[in-house]
């Protein structure tokens, strides 16, 4: 899990000489970076991960109903 070792993560270079995606999924790689790089983001995602295993977490259809959706 992301969680179990975040204070471990280290960051590598790779190199390449051309690479070519599409602009959605340039798109996506740039948000996943800056929420892996987002201290509050991680530790937020955390600590859902956490209520999870406790149980402290909703089913999709309990939130779905709560909201009316």
């Amino acid at each position: 899990m992301i969680c179990d070792n975040m204070e471990t993560m280290t960051q590598s270079r790779h190199e390449t000489a051309w690479v070519t995606i599409s602009l959605d999924e340039y798109e996506s790689l740039k948000a996943t970076i800056e929420t892996l790089s987002s201290r509050d983001a991680m530790e937020k995602i955390c600590r859902g991960e956490n209520e999870l295993r406790t149980g402290k977490g909703k089913k999709l259809e309990g939130v779905k109903k709560e909201l009316g959706v």
